[in-house]
């Protein structure tokens, strides 16, 4: 299939491809379908190593994604546009992105988007709906990896291996001031009982601890509810968050609901940044007579390059970069059913595939 013969065939960029060698799944999926290719080197590890190996089958391309002007010229560079766009990173994309990419003076104009994860919350749906695109995603191809995360990070906060490692690489021997809790020992509540949620909830289940949960809407599950947040805020010792950012849980724990917890209590949140007040949450995490004893935290309001929080430099604060779904079987599902997604919804067969709206 030479370049070439790209003319007349839908047009897919793909802003951040799958990394190391799933890359070349996630090529070889979307080749597969007949699309024409654009592939964004600015976040490929090997650019030299990947043009030489698909210099015949895709074009490519360079631009920081989360500069939106760059991003723009890119889309509208020669007149052409593309039909498709596919996003791992969570690209922001609002309303001048989108008015610009489905320019009627396009030859192409942009009809799909794809999310490799689960969140969309990058993407202004408002507008995408209102220029005609359409939003695809794959909910549930991280669950099992976050679910594992999120225990890591309690694990991590209940036993500190870390600090016992680098003492210990150090030549102390760095005992305990006093004895660690077992999970068993303690209650679990998860906000948001979705396929991560529960994934967590069977996880925690088996390992002894008591789970409880709260979600606002009354689905069976097989997780005690409880019947309001401030309830589970109150009644459990580790509160894990699980839930979309959406203008109804942005701010959602704050400062009433981080007065609520147990002392000594733990707050995970492997979903979206901003379902937390930061400020908040490092404020308490700075009073030694707030009832919070520690957050894991891996997103944040201010992500890529952008990242700031008030929370660097707390040592009851355990931070890391947004890499709780990012296991290589959750990557690759992720990765290959967008690639069917898109394929499927510019082929104008929607039957099965998931969009947001």
């Amino acid at each position: 299939m030479e370049k070439g013969s790209a003319v007349g065939r839908m047009r897919v960029l793909l802003l951040d491809a799958a990394p190391g060698e799933l890359l070349d799944r996630e090529l070889e999926r979307l080749v597969g379908h007949g699309l024409a290719v654009t592939l964004n080197l600015r976040r490929v590890s090997d650019p030299a190593g990947v043009t030489e190996a698909w210099s015949d089958r895709v074009e490519f391309t360079d631009v920081d994604p989360f500069d939106e002007s760059a991003l723009i010229g890119e889309v509208v560079r020669g007149g052409f546009g593309y039909h498709a766009l596919k996003s791992r990173a969570g690209v922001p994309l609002g309303a001048a992105f989108l008015a610009a990419a489905t320019d009627r003076a396009l030859v192409h104009r942009l009809r799909v988007i794809g999310r490799a994860g689960a969140g969309t919350d990058h993407v202004d749906l408002v507008a995408a709906a209102r220029h005609g695109v359409t939003v695809t995603h794959t909910p549930g191809s991280n669950a099992n990896a976050v679910a594992e995360f999120a225990l890591a990070q309690l694990l991590a906060l209940t036993r500190s291996p870390a600090s016992y490692n680098e003492a210990s690489h150090q030549g102390r021997w760095s005992a305990p001031t006093a004895p660690a809790v077992e999970l068993s020992e303690l209650t679990l509540g998860i906000v948001g009982l979705g396929r991560i949620g529960l994934a967590l909830a069977e996880r925690a289940q088996a390992l002894g601890m008591d789970v409880q949960g709260y979600a606002r809407r009354s689905t069976r599950t097989p997780v005690r509810r409880t019947a309001s947040l401030e309830a589970l805020l109150a009644t459990s010792d580790v509160v894990s968050l699980h839930l979309p950012l959406t203008p109804d849980t942005e701010g959602l724990i704050g400062p009433a609901g981080l007065a609520l917890m147990r002392p000594g209590s733990i707050l995970l949140n492997t979903a979206r940044g901003g379902i937390v007040d930061e400020q908040a949450l490092a404020d308490a995490l700075r009073d030694p007579a707030h009832p919070l004893g520690a957050a894991a935290v891996d997103t944040f309001a201010h992500e890529q390059a952008a990242f700031a929080s008030p929370l660097f430099g707390l040592p009851n604060a355990l931070l890391t970069p947004h890499v709780a779904g990012m296991t290589g079987s959750a990557m690759a599902d992720a990765a290959l059913r967008c690639a069917d997604h898109i394929a499927a919804l510019l082929a104008g067969r929607p039957d099965g595939v998931p969009v947001v709206t």
